[in-house]
């Protein structure tokens, strides 16, 4: 594969509270993403092992030793398709602490090379999880990529400083699913996100779990903030699409966002020496 350029399946499927059924469809998908010439997997939030407070009632009782036994053939079966894979799952700390909702970062060669814990939780989630304190950063084919959950995406603050350690793509994974009927995500999730996306210059890989009522499908997001691909609703699938360094896309903040970064808020001088503009209450 050429520098600078990644392959990226997006999948989505149903996540329920069975880790063996997950298990079944993740590596399903992971086989289809194989076919398919991607060279990174990407799944939705807590994936393998169902979201606390909605497919499973708590972690009292929950059969971690199953988890993690999927989790280990999960990461071989990477090994053999040499895949990337990015697995959202729940991760057990020493009680009495609460886990973290997690992304596992998995390598071709089949091993666990990092872990990105969800940063910021909603209401719900801070009944279930303990909130992550740090970034994963991590390079493909010379694309820079990092590592988002759901809720994160309510804090610009976190993809600017993704922004200036030089990210290019992010995977965030999303559980927006469930749901009694239509709700406002429809509306807002991947409209913050194309936001995000745009403000940046990032690639976007946007997973959702598509467990009935889903509000909105998973999708790609190129760095103009467009969405090239989409899944349809309430269907099990995946897209692949192609991150490219060498494309260009629209971007008029692009000359000056460097400013903004570093505190200089205009692209205009510094000071400027002329009554008309330095008062404010004249016509």
């Amino acid at each position: 594969m050429a520098q600078g350029v990644l392959n990226i399946a997006t999948c989505q499927f149903a996540v329920s509270g069975d880790v063996d059924a997950n298990a079944e469809k993740i590596r399903d998908l992971m086989r289809q993403a194989a076919a398919q010439n991607a060279d990174i997997v990407h799944f939705s939030e807590c994936a393998l092992s169902g979201y606390a407070g909605v497919d499973v009632v708590d972690f009292v009782g929950y059969n971690w030793a199953t988890l993690k036994e999927r989790t280990r053939e999960i990461i071989a079966l990477a090994g053999e398709l040499k895949l990337w894979v990015v697995l959202g799952s729940s991760h057990p700390l020493t009680p009495p602490h609460k886990p973290h909702n997690s992304l596992y970062l998995i390598s071709p060669e089949g091993k666990l090379v990092d872990r990105y814990d969800k940063r910021f939780g909603t209401e719900l989630d801070l009944q279930h999880y303990t909130p992550g304190n740090h970034f994963v950063v991590f390079d493909i084919h010379g694309v820079r990529c990092s590592l988002l959950i759901c809720f994160d995406l309510r804090f610009p603050e976190l993809y600017r400083e993704l922004y200036k350690q030089g990210v290019r793509c992010i995977f965030q994974s999303f559980y927006n699913a469930r749901q009694q009927g239509p709700s406002v995500h429809t509306e807002i999730m991947r409209q913050t996100m194309q936001a995000n996306a745009a403000d940046n210059g990032f690639w976007v890989s946007m997973t959702n779990s598509c467990g009935w009522y889903c509000p909105y499908p998973s999708c790609f997001i190129q760095p103009d903030g467009r969405i090239a691909q989409q899944l349809a609703d309430h269907t099990e699938g995946l897209l692949v699409d192609v991150v490219d360094l060498s494309q260009t896309f629209y971007d008029p903040s692009a000359p000056f966002r460097k400013l903004a970064v570093e505190g200089k808020l205009s692209n205009g001088p510094d000071t400027l020496d002329d009554p008309r503009s330095s008062n404010t209450i004249i016509l």
